[in-house]
């Protein structure tokens, strides 16, 4: 009966769910570390395409727009100035825009004719399934075997082509990713915390996972496809917000191998302010959960090998980790008081699992491309804090993931190179700055841990204050400015 009544004490169950929470959130720390022990970073040698060139592949390169002003003119030029013949390629624009994109991509298209680039443009009047299914449109009408895609804020490098088509040389390799580079990294420490946390998925979980023979996806964009890789996992569909991650799994349950080019780099911006970056991981996050909602079951019914498996359910659940952390942030600070009683070695372990995994994940990756010391120093934190104080917006999407309406695509506004007044405006979701009234809450919880005398649980605290105040702050002052 005591033993109940204990059980019952609102300070047993504040510690208990806080214990809960880190542990949860160690295994994905555990997860990975397992990453970072296989990870190796080299310079395998490249193939090369034949010395004939009746012999390379027709490639359609299909660029999907929506209302893209500032961004569309620098793609469609990319993407015509690609050093591959001209009767060899095709640019198709995907264009659903509403605005005066159209008459941008009317205008670049003529100039790419007039440079013997074979374009057009398909234009619908309605966005039936987002871009999924302006995806399904352009291949009923294009002409290559292969179809590399890219999205509005990307500037494909001219021998992109040449140095990603050679990997098709096996006949069951269904699609080639390359990895994202960063336009505007060093534009802010906002733009510096995304790139790095991108780099983390791009340098990291992409290689370990490709170089083990593990499922990985295409990202959406800088990838080709086999077209008959598309069709045999059964095309694009789009009852999840995730179309790219959708296909990636079924193509692989189908028996097609992915291939991954680390080296070479497409360069994109990163949103630049933090709505449009709220918005797009609004978007990545509830389609993930989708499409684990809707892949998981079949992935682990499969006959693929254990470690296949393990590593899908550890992809597809990945954002499961913003309502844990956003737990945990509820709970740590009440559990102040209880902290004495954590001492032990399993709670050690735990949070350093959950902490130290988290920064040797980051420090590895930004060395991996070059970073200095002094920039490392300055990013891993404002990443791990950008990771923290999203966990409020980001924790309805996983709810939003968990229901049966796919919901709307909401595109990333862009910036491109235009003046303040021609640029999109991100759409607002959720009470803009809710995150300020938890940076009050670890301020509080920062004073308790000083009354208290519990100096080792400060950083931790004060990374959490740090990432709550930082985007609630460039919210609240984004929406006054709107």
């Amino acid at each position: 009966m005591l033993e109940a009544q204990a059980l019952n004490e609102p300070s047993t169950l504040v510690a208990n769910g806080y214990l809960g929470a880190l542990a949860l959130l160690a295994i994905y720390g555990f997860h990975r570390l397992s990453l970072l022990k296989r990870f190796r970073w080299g310079s395998d040698a490249e193939p090369t395409l034949s010395e004939n060139e009746a012999d390379w592949p027709f490639v359609t390169v299909q660029l999907p727009l929506f209302n893209e002003r500032t961004v569309a003119a620098r793609l469609i030029q990319a993407a015509g100035a690609m050093d591959y013949p001209k009767d060899r390629f095709e640019v198709q624009v995907l264009d659903d825009s509403t605005d005066e994109t159209s008459a941008i991509v009317k205008q670049e298209l003529e100039r790419l004719h007039k440079l013997g680039v074979q374009a057009h443009s398909i234009h619908r009047t309605d966005r039936t399934g987002f871009k999924a299914g302006a995806l399904d449109r352009g291949m009923a009408k294009a002409q290559g075997d292969l179809v590399c895609v890219f999205d509005a804020d990307f500037i494909p490098p001219p021998d992109f082509l040449r140095r990603m088509i050679p990997h098709f040389s096996n006949s069951r390799v269904g699609m080639v990713q390359a990895r994202w580079g960063h336009l505007n990294r060093d534009e802010s420490i906002l733009t510096r915390a995304q790139s790095t946390l991108l780099d983390g998925h791009f340098v990291i979980e992409h290689t370990v996972r490709h170089d083990d023979g593990l499922f990985f996806n295409f990202n959406g964009t800088a990838g080709i496809w086999r077209r008959e890789t598309i069709a045999d996992a059964g095309g694009w569909q789009h009852d999840t917000l995730t179309e790219d991650l959708d296909l990636s799994y079924r193509a692989q349950l189908a028996g097609w191998k992915f291939v991954y080019a680390p080296l070479i780099v497409a360069p994109a911006e990163v949103p630049p302010d933090i709505m449009a970056f709220k918005s797009q991981q609004h978007r990545w996050a509830k389609g993930s959960v989708q499409v684990a909602r809707k892949l998981l079951p079949r992935i682990l019914r499969s006959n693929f090998p254990l470690p296949v498996k393990l590593e899908a359910l550890a992809h597809l659940t990945g954002n499961i980790g913003y309502p844990i952390v956003l737990a945990l942030a509820v709970l740590l600070p009440l559990s102040i008081s209880e902290q004495e009683r954590f001492g032990g070695m399993a709670h050690l372990v735990m949070f350093v699992l959950c902490t130290m995994s988290v920064i040797l994940f980051y420090e590895r990756s930004q060395n991996a491309v070059g970073r200095s010391g002094r920039q490392r120093l300055k990013d891993i934190p404002a990443a791990m804090s950008l990771g923290i104080g999203m966990c409020v917006s980001q924790t309805r999407a996983v709810f939003e993931g968990l229901k049966r309406d796919p919901g709307t695509f909401v595109r990333t506004p862009k910036r491109g190179d235009a003046p303040a007044p021609s640029r999109y405006a991100a759409a607002l979701k959720g009470l803009p700055g809710i995150e300020i009234l938890f940076a009050a809450w670890f301020a509080w919880g920062l004073v308790s841990a000083v009354q208290h005398g519990l100096w080792g649980v400060l950083p931790f605290l004060m990374l959490f204050f740090c990432g709550f105040a930082w985007v609630g702050w460039l919210s609240l002052a984004q929406w006054r400015t709107r």
